[in-house]
Order: C-alpha cells, then sequence, then structure tokens
C-alpha cells in the first residue's frame, strides 16, 4: 500500500531545554491542508541496563518522576553525554552511578523509541548479567533507592499497573524472553 504524501513546511523552536527541544511542525496533510503538530527532541539519546544480581533477581531504581508526581519504580538510565557517546558507554557509566555496580560484559537487548506520536528519544537498552561491586556516586539532585526484585515479580507489577515505564516494561519483558526464564 502507498503511503500518502506529508511535508513539513516549517519548524520552528518553542522552548530550548537541558535535554528536549519543543518544536512545532507545519505540516502540509496529503489533502493539502496545512495542520501544526508538536515534536519533541531529545538531543543525545540515551542508555538503559537490566542489571541482574548472582542470584537472579534484578536491580531496579526507584526515584521521583516530577511528571508523574510520584516515584516510580525503574531500571537504570540516562542520557548519554553527548550524541556521539556510544549507548554502551552510557549505559555502564549509569549502572555504577545509579547502583553502585559495575559490567565488564555488558549485552545488547533492545532498542526503543519511546514515544513515536511526537518524540525522536532512543532507548537502547543492555542486559548486565555479571556485576561486580563498585561505588554508587548519584548525580546531584538525584535520589534514587535501590530494590531487587525477582522476574516473576516484576512481571507482576508490570501486569498490575504499578511498574508503567515504556522503557522498564519493555526492557523487562525482552529480557525475560531472551533468556527464557
Amino acid at each position: 500500500m502507498k503511503q500518502p504524501l506529508l511535508k513539513r513546511i516549517k519548524r520552528e523552536l518553542e522552548h530550548e531545554g537541558a535535554i528536549l527541544d519543543i518544536y512545532s511542525d507545519y505540516m502540509e496533510l496529503p489533502d493539502g491542508k496545512i495542520e501544526k503538530w508538536d515534536y519533541v527532541e531529545h538531543r543525545k539519546g540515551a542508555a538503559a541496563v537490566v542489571p541482574v544480581l548472582p542470584d537472579g533477581r534484578i536491580l531496579m531504581v526507584r526515584q521521583y518522576r516530577n511528571a508523574l508526581e510520584r516515584f516510580t519504580l525503574e531500571i537504570p538510565a540516562g542520557a548519554r553525554d553527548s550524541k556521539t557517546e556510544p549507548t554502551m558507554e552510557c549505559a555502564a557509566r549509569e549502572l555504577e552511578e545509579e547502583t553502585g555496580y559495575r559490567c565488564e560484559n555488558l549485552e545488547f537487548l533492545i532498542s526503543l523509541r519511546t514515544t513515536v506520536a511526537f518524540c525522536n528519544e532512543l532507548v537502547d537498552v543492555y542486559a548486565a548479567r555479571e556485576l561486580i561491586p563498585a561505588h554508587q556516586h548519584l548525580d546531584e539532585g538525584e535520589f534514587i533507592d535501590l530494590e531487587p526484585h525477582t522476574l516473576e515479580e516484576l512481571c507482576a507489577l508490570i501486569y498490575q499497573g504499578v511498574i508503567q515505564d515504556a522503557k522498564t516494561v519493555a526492557a523487562v519483558m525482552a529480557y525475560k524472553n531472551k533468556y527464557g526464564l
């Protein structure tokens, strides 16, 4: 089936943030009408990691998320330092910063586009299965509690609607599928 032609007429910067820029896109639709669409550009991209403890439990982070006005349970993640930083390096850094563990053999798990309707954010997710104790060093203003959970507990929390973070849901399910647990 042939895709209808859409054309961006112009893009206007509405807000420049620390990691996000917000634009208004003016799109010409196949019927010739012009429509204004929101577009959010994530300037750097991100990486995340599923940290697996020696006993098989997954080490999760609990942190406050302003957009939801509540604490969430998530896998460790963060923005790349630059658009060219390899996501594996970012995942390794975030693992150590947020959990106090490192891993010398991160395994690629999945690539995600978090909200394709209006944002270009890309998150590469890795599994860290041979954790080495290191030192947690949170970013300024970052407050995280660590919680180990079994894969079964995490799946139950997903199906109960407790865990709603898209990268975490996708990562947990991908990990479960890949490793046949």
